[in-house]
């Protein structure tokens, strides 16, 4: 069984590439099945590392692989020749980072915030569902997973506020 994937478009890209190892979730996104949970996985060790910093550095690094992921994804998709392949996962990294801006340290949620982040990725509520089908490019890759990782966020935050 193979588990990572033959797609004729995802190997168009090379890990070699740095843009390319970007958007792929740091070769997480060649998974055969379920790219984009593969993709919130590989952002998990990212966004522990950036819970031992301050509030500000964690935004800044958050607000900056935002920005990075619009060129990284639109950039990756055009070299594939395809928009929005699974297999590109940037987004999915930086909606997890999204989801665990403030949040507590610990597995509970860290957890609770990848299920959140997964679910409003998935099931996509309005007004996610029409951003990922209306607008293109490498915004487009980004901005339905910025919007779901700011839903996971708020369900989370609502989560912590309402435990303690």
């Amino acid at each position: 069984m193979n588990l990572l994937t033959q797609d004729k478009f995802v190997q168009k890209l090379s890990l070699v590439n740095p843009i390319h190892f970007l958007a792929l979730g740091f070769g997480s996104g060649k998974a055969a099945k379920a790219p984009g949970t593969f993709g919130t996985l590989a952002a998990v060790p990212l966004v522990l590392l950036m819970q031992q910093l301050s509030l500000t550095h964690y935004g800044l690094i958050t607000i900056l692989s935002m920005f990075a992921g619009f060129y990284i994804c639109g950039k990756a998709a055009k070299d594939m020749g395809v928009h929005d392949h699974g297999a590109i996962v940037w987004d999915e990294v930086v909606g997890l980072m999204i989801t665990m801006v403030a949040a507590p340290v610990g597995f509970t949620w860290l957890v609770l915030g990848f299920v959140l982040f997964r679910f409003f990725d998935i099931v996509k509520p309005w007004p996610i569902r029409w951003l990922d089908a209306k607008v293109h490019g490498g915004f487009g890759i980004m901005i339905d997973d910025v919007l779901a990782g700011i839903f996971a966020l708020i369900g989370l935050q609502l989560a912590v506020y309402y435990s303690t």
